[in-house]
């Protein structure tokens, strides 16, 4: 899996050559009408698998030399220069077939009916074709429109075309082609990719947990030897392999027009520790379910490895599986697994019954903000923010919360992602939080966002996990700011007091300073600050704060200092290149100081300190 390496430098090297070797001159061994795969494996001898990397080719048949020319195939040399490196070969017979040709079945199950939501593990198909499975739930990157991706020999096939209707289930499963219709196929790709279509999905929700594992998958992997995987089929449900050849290439016999194709991908054996109990790996019917990886104590995890396509032929005894590279299948239909915002549904200036507008910037840091279609402000569901083009963090965010129609959401498999409508390099991502106290903080909070109708709310739970909401902030930054008054003050003001119609909005940000601590090459933030905005009895109310936070020793493990601050809006402007609206400087509930907040001594401690009005 991704992360993972041989043992030595030396072996990383020659793996790094053998992929290349295998992608320069794989598809001429391929010519060789005898020759069915080319890929990376470890070496069989007495029929036990060793720990010596070779060169794996596959043939139809294996015969004694003198019987070669009969077959116009030519001897696989005992080893082949690599990088200067003698590589030892290894010839397995076998052969490979498409996965979804299918015996008659007695019953069908919950795999093999109609779903709604559509999620992967089920039934679906051309209706030309049989039967395969849904792999996984993407996302269109041009048009954000949900899809279900499986194989173009699934959703495609000799005598499709885009447009034409894919239904769930698959026709070999119920064959009322109009009542079980999916959506039209989009786009599909049969070559050195891989096998995959995808397809739009109308009229129905859609559930990216795949069933039988009830993971959903969130960023893309990449196989390596020996890595333990796990799939969930329509024939054969959930069944457990290990990655056993890499950087493989596959020549499989479509039939006419599209013929004899080579697909990169790699292959996977059956996990000895957790064999299928009839012994298949995979079945006809299987073909374009999910392949993920699988944690050391062998629990599924969120990341794809791969997309089955096919597996052994009819009568053969060594149990196998091939998959489709997801990174090269994914840039191929152009398809994401992440929901891109919706837009359009951001901060609503008239939310509360007095109306005030989102925060602008400072003129002179107008040059700062990021720009998405000529405009500084960038909007999600139920939020919108301004990006420091410099600082690669919010200038602020603008949220409303409607508490009387609050959803309670999970947010397991939803990954902190970049926002593709943005430049990456104006965003910061993972690579700061890793191995050290920072922790991904939500500036607009995830349980504030999660109102409104349920798709509408769940929409918002997914955007409220861009990087561009996100700043980095130590960890239990809520729980330990002075018994966790930050990460609770909006639940504060609607227990103490009567806000009208349950409706508050609140806006924050970073405090970007001259100071900032650099740590991995940025700038970290170490004030925050935050103003709720309510009408009590007809009136606009609006208290601000601002919170610290020690930031001088990141790798420390003990707790660092947090304070929270009630301030003025006219505080914050004077720390901040945020102008707030003049309705809100009229709302303050707390009047404008002259002292710095750094020095003052009364941090507040409980929320009975807070002056809401």
């Amino acid at each position: 899996m991704v992360g993972q390496s041989d043992a030595s430098g030396g072996a990383d090297d020659l793996t790094v050559a053998l992929r290349e070797f295998i992608r320069t001159r794989g598809s001429a061994y391929l010519r060789d009408p005898n020759v069915s795969s080319i890929g990376i494996g470890y070496k069989i001898r007495g029929g036990e698998q060793t720990d010596e990397l070779c060169i794996q080719f596959t043939v139809g048949s294996k015969v004694e030399p003198e019987v070669l020319g009969v077959l116009g195939t030519a001897a696989i040399p005992e080893t082949i220069e690599v990088a200067g490196i003698d590589v030892p070969t290894d010839v397995l017979e076998r052969t490979y077939r498409p996965g979804y040709r299918l015996v008659a079945e007695a019953e069908a199950d919950e795999r093999k009916v109609r779903v709604d939501p559509v999620r992967p593990g089920v039934s679906v198909g051309h209706p030309t074709i049989t039967a395969g499975t849904v792999g996984v739930i993407v996302y269109d990157v041009e048009s954000g429109r949900p899809c279900v991706l499986s194989n173009w020999h699934v959703l495609h096939g000799n005598q499709g075309l885009p447009g034409d209707v894919v239904v769930q289930p698959g026709p070999h499963d119920d064959n009322r082609i109009t009542a079980n219709r999916l959506g039209p196929l989009l786009r599909s790709h049969l070559g050195a990719a891989g096998d995959g279509a995808v397809a739009e999905v109308e009229g129905r929700g859609v559930d990216p947990s795949i069933l039988g594992i009830d993971v959903a998958p969130a960023e893309l992997g990449e196989p390596e030897l020996g890595d333990k995987v796990v799939k969930s089929g329509r024939t054969t449900g959930v069944t457990h392999g290990v990655v056993r050849r890499i950087d493989t290439l596959v020549k499989l016999d479509y039939d006419p027009p599209a013929g004899l194709v080579e697909i990169g991908c790699f292959e996977i054996g059956v996990d000895p520790a957790q064999p299928p109990g009839d012994g298949e790996v995979s079945r006809g019917g299987d073909s374009g379910a999910a392949w993920v990886f699988t944690s050391s104590d062998g629990a599924p995890t969120r990341v794809l490895a791969g997309i089955h396509f096919a597996g052994e032929s009819t009568g053969e005894l060594d149990e196998h599986a091939l998959a489709c590279l997801p990174r090269s299948i994914f840039s191929k239909l152009g398809v994401t697994l992440t929901k891109p915002p919706a837009g359009g549904l951001g901060f609503d200036p008239a939310f509360l019954s007095v109306e005030f507008p989102a925060p602008d910037l400072d003129p002179a840091a107008s040059h700062d903000a990021v720009l998405l279609d000529g405009s500084p402000r960038i909007d999600y569901t139920h939020f919108s923010l301004s990006l420091s083009r410099q600082r690669k963090f919010a200038h602020w965010v603008a949220w409303n919360i409607d508490g009387a129609s609050m959803k309670r959401i999970d947010r397991s498999g939803i990954p902190f992602v970049k926002d593709r409508r943005l430049p990456a390099d104006v965003q910061i991502g993972d690579e700061l939080y890793s191995n050290n106290r920072l922790d991904r903080g939500h500036i607009a909070r995830r349980a504030d966002l999660l109102w409104g109708p349920m798709d509408e709310a769940e929409q918002a739970n997914r955007d409220s996990f861009f990087f561009t909401n996100i700043t980095p902030q130590m960890d239990d930054f809520n729980q330990s700011s002075r018994d966790g008054l930050w990460g609770r003050l909006e639940d504060a003001v609607f227990e103490d007091v009567e806000v009208d119609d349950l409706r508050v909005s609140v806006l924050g940000g970073p405090v970007f300073g001259a100071d900032d601590r650099v740590f991995r090459g940025v700038a970290v933030p170490h004030e925050f600050w935050k103003v709720i905005a309510f009408v009590k009895d007809g009136a606009l109310r609006a208290s601000a704060f601002l919170l610290t936070q020690n930031l001088s020793q990141l790798e420390a493990l003990d707790l660092d200092e947090f304070r929270v601050f009630q301030v003025s809006l006219a505080d914050l402007e004077a720390r901040t290149q945020v102008r707030f609206p003049q309705a809100l400087r009229d709302a303050d509930t707390q009047p404008a100081r002259a002292v710095e907040v750094a020095a003052s001594p009364n941090p507040l401690s409980e929320f009975s300190d807070i002056a809401w009005v």
